[in-house]
């Protein structure tokens, strides 16, 4: 005789659950797109706003160009990942994809922590630098971008022993990853949705003689 498989609760945001009950409840709902697991709890975002998905664009526009010439390399937008006992999904990340990196893939989700984050954070005020932010410098990820979208302040923490420091913008208005060498961000093209100019500051970040050395460190010339 077949038994039916007992139907579990639905996924509601503020729920404490594990990370295995959290993915098996939402597996069961094929029609929920976003959903986190920080700090055991549940978080379930609202609709994307036109400002949210317009800084999304531009941050996989800079990041996947300058993916397109650093091989070895790996972004991915809105991934699920394993990540310590919980389950974060950020906006957009960037990974070494190669045996010096700090995560893999494994039946077909991401593990560990990739070495850079951004998030399109809706104030000050938002979990993405708080809870989220917690969870990153506790998971070992590097370099967290976070973007205030109702203010147009970029914050860039950069992690120092076990916890997050801003990394202030200088005279230029050009912040230069240091754990991807010619990773180079201008401020206020990111804030303005200018992206020529991100991508002309990004082109001489790439034509750095450190991000040379970075490529041919990976062991993959493009």
């Amino acid at each position: 005789m077949l038994v039916a498989e007992p139907k579990r609760q639905p996924l509601t945001a503020g729920d404490y659950l594990s990370r295995e009950e959290f993915l098996a409840r939402w597996r069961q709902l094929p029609g929920v797109k976003f959903a986190e697991l920080i700090e055991g709890v549940v978080y379930m975002p609202s609709p994307l706003s036109v400002d949210h998905g317009r800084n999304d664009s531009a941050v996989n526009f800079w990041l996947g160009h300058y993916l397109a010439f650093t091989p070895g390399c790996d972004i991915g937008t809105n991934c699920t990942w394993y990540m310590l006992d919980d389950a974060p999904q950020p906006d957009v990340h960037l990974r070494i994809d190669t045996e010096d990196g700090a995560s893999w893939v494994e039946d077909r989700y991401l593990h560990g922590a990739p070495e850079l984050i951004v998030e399109s954070c809706v104030s000050s005020t938002s979990y993405d630098l708080h809870q989220k932010k917690d969870l990153y410098a506790a998971a070992g990820v590097k370099e967290y971008l976070a973007v205030l979208l109702e203010t147009g302040e970029v914050r860039w923490h950069r992690l120092v022993g076990d916890s997050y420091q801003t990394v202030p913008c200088p005279p230029d208005g050009i912040i230069r990853s240091i754990v991807f060498p010619g990773l180079w961000l201008n401020v206020a093209a990111l804030v303005s949705n200018d992206l020529r100019s991100l991508l002309e500051t990004l082109e001489k970040g790439l034509a750095s003689q450190e991000h040379q050395e970075f490529v041919a460190r990976l062991g993959k010339r493009p």
